[in-house]
């Protein structure tokens, strides 16, 4: 019988698909595999017998994806299993980050003895007036699994969509499934600069890694809205903070946030809720 070992909780579900030669066990050391969802992995020493490590996610940031290759440490991932909860997220926070619910919704809390509150909210209500989405321009920055369900969910909104950052290859399996009214830029400056909603959908990687910085903040509009449900280090934090204190950037929403962004002003930060839906977890669990 071939032992795997749960580093995070896995979806019961998932671990009824193991084969019948697979059981799960309690203790790491006689693992053959293991399950991992957002655990650190990479101050982890594996034992000679750990043949496999899947990931119930997309990202592999946790993971030692060299160190593990030179052992022979087979490492899968399962991305698309979560694109559907990332993507409703993402629309959410356009929303939340377009009208000022939460603002609103803290104004409630803050007048609920107020037996009047039915009167006095007609007076508060305009600080917390917002703008619509309908006629916007989303700018997607990568367009796979999660990328071109965002883009399909904005369009159905009434939203304008460009694109970049996708390989041609990507483009090419990608387009005929997409709306034909999707604007493919052939500049990032033309993608920043047409931009009212920038929805950051690219992998981290060396090229990736702060991407959205001082300059690139430079050639978007003037009161955009930046959402990051990617990875946190696509954008430059202490850049970000400049562009939010300059006006350059309207909200900035983040499934990722760190020390520096959750103290910021005009940042709506969710904890890494992307995947934490009950159909997400049993896709990924499934597919891992």
């Amino acid at each position: 019988m071939k032992k795997i070992y749960c580093l995070n909780k896995i979806s019961p579900i998932g671990l009824k698909v193991l084969p019948s030669t697979y059981e799960v066990t309690g203790n790491l050391d006689e693992a053959k595999a293991i399950l991992v969802r957002s655990a650190i992995m990479h101050e982890m020493a594996l034992q000679k017998s750990v043949l496999a490590v899947a990931r119930a996610g997309a990202g592999v940031n946790n993971i030692p994806l060299d160190l593990y290759a030179k052992e022979g440490v087979v490492v899968f991932n399962t991305p698309g299993a979560n694109a559907n909860g990332v993507n409703e997220l993402t629309i959410a926070g356009m929303l939340l980050a377009a009208r000022d619910i939460y603002g609103g919704m803290k104004w409630v809390e803050a007048n609920k003895e107020d037996v009047y509150i039915n009167k006095t909210m007609e007076k508060a209500k305009s600080a917390f007036a917002g703008t619509e989405l309908l006629g916007k321009t989303l700018g997607v920055l990568g367009i796979g699994a999660i990328g071109s369900k965002v883009i399909k969910a904005a369009y159905g909104l009434g939203m304008n969509i460009i694109t970049f950052g996708s390989s041609q290859k990507t483009i090419d399996r990608q387009k005929p499934l997409l709306p034909s009214e999707v604007v493919y830029a052939k500049t990032i400056e033309e993608f920043y600069r047409a931009s009212d909603y920038i929805s950051l959908n690219a992998p981290l990687n060396s090229a990736t890694r702060g991407m959205v910085n001082k300059e690139a903040f430079k050639e978007m509009k003037d009161g955009v809205i930046l959402l990051n449900f990617a990875r946190d280090a696509l954008v430059n934090d202490d850049d970000l903070k400049e562009a939010i204190t300059s006006g350059k950037v309207r909200k900035y929403v983040t499934d990722f946030p760190n020390h520096k962004t959750a103290n910021m002003e005009s940042v709506i930060a969710f904890p890494h809720l992307g995947a934490s839906t009950a159909e997400a977890e049993d896709n990924c669990a499934k597919m891992a």
